[in-house]
């Protein structure tokens, strides 16, 4: 074996040995995030009141309608054009075959803080657990407990459209142990921060993402390659340096910038089915946050 031959093996050996101790510590590090959950909800009782509320501050009902095609409540088929191809939200009604009504709480648990689906296998990034992951065991399971309420459809979304390699679902596992971390943690105590990096998942389209799809560490410092390609602007308090807690709030009610603009795009859904329906308190806890040194990237 020449010098060449032999580098270009030890090369390999070392990329294989480094990939699996990734996986390896993904798997440890998911494991227990999910393993403290099930054991931190075995408690709850979930209310499905709240969870309606969970739902709308999370954007769940914005991503999972197709109100554009006149689609059933959550039925998904909403599709979200990315570099990497187009994928479409799946339907979460309580159908127990298209939907989620089979699902048990572990089933539930498991899929939005490690995006693994009941069968074992990994959720695609265009579905937000890694904001989700952080989510309140007491949010999680008031969500479920509503959902089970809504009106099942029996029709099941479309296929993803993406492109080889990313059409492999198991390459995910490697995407993962890169870019997700199960551990983290925010503060369920800072309304704001909560808020923005769990359930509203601000950053996943307010973050600049490498070509591997992966989130930039500058978070909410804006991203040239929003949904359907458009450029989504930085909301760090640098970036928001003339707009006032109430503008802010204002803008997330209603759309309007202090300029006397309205949102267009995919900005305007969030704000008519999520933002816009939260309670004033959180709209204010959102903005204050936005503004606070904690969003300097």
């Amino acid at each position: 074996m020449n010098t060449i031959a032999r580098a270009a093996c030890v090369l390999t050996i070392t990329a294989v040995a480094v990939i699996a101790l990734c996986v390896s510590a993904l798997n440890a590090r998911t494991n227990a995030r999910r393993i403290a959950l099930q054991q931190n909800t075995q408690h709850l009782k979930g209310d499905a009141s709240r969870g309606e509320y969970v739902a709308t501050m999370a954007g769940c009902i914005a991503c999972h309608t197709d109100y554009e095609n006149d689609g059933l409540p959550l039925a998904g088929g909403v599709a979200l054009e990315t570099p990497f191809g187009t994928f479409y939200s799946p339907n979460i009604t309580s159908d127990t075959t298209a939907g989620i009504g089979s699902w048990t709480e572990t089933d539930f648990i498991n899929a939005l803080s490690a995006g693994i689906a009941p069968d074992g296998s990994h959720y695609y990034p265009a579905f937000p657990y890694t904001s989700y992951s952080v989510m309140d065991e007491q949010d999680i399971i008031d969500l479920k407990a509503w959902l089970v309420t809504v009106d099942p459809v029996a029709s099941s979304a479309p296929n993803h459209n993406i492109a080889w390699p990313v059409s492999i679902r198991t390459t995910l596992v490697f995407w993962k142990a890169l870019f997700f971390n199960a551990t983290r943690e925010v503060d369920t105590n800072h309304r704001g921060d909560y808020l923005v990096n769990g359930p509203a998942h601000c950053s996943e389209c307010h973050s600049p993402r490498n070509v591997l799809g992966g989130l930039s560490t500058r978070v909410l410092s804006g991203n040239k390659r929003g949904p359907e390609g458009h450029s989504v602007p930085a909301i760090t308090k640098a970036d928001l340096a003339d707009w006032t807690t109430e503008d802010i709030t204002l803008f997330l009610e209603v759309g309007i910038t202090p300029s006397g603009d309205f949102s267009g795009g995919h900005m305007a859904d969030v704000i008519e089915y999520s933002t816009g329906l939260l309670t004033a308190g959180d709209r204010a806890a959102i903005a204050d946050y936005l503004l606070s040194e904690e969003t300097t990237p």
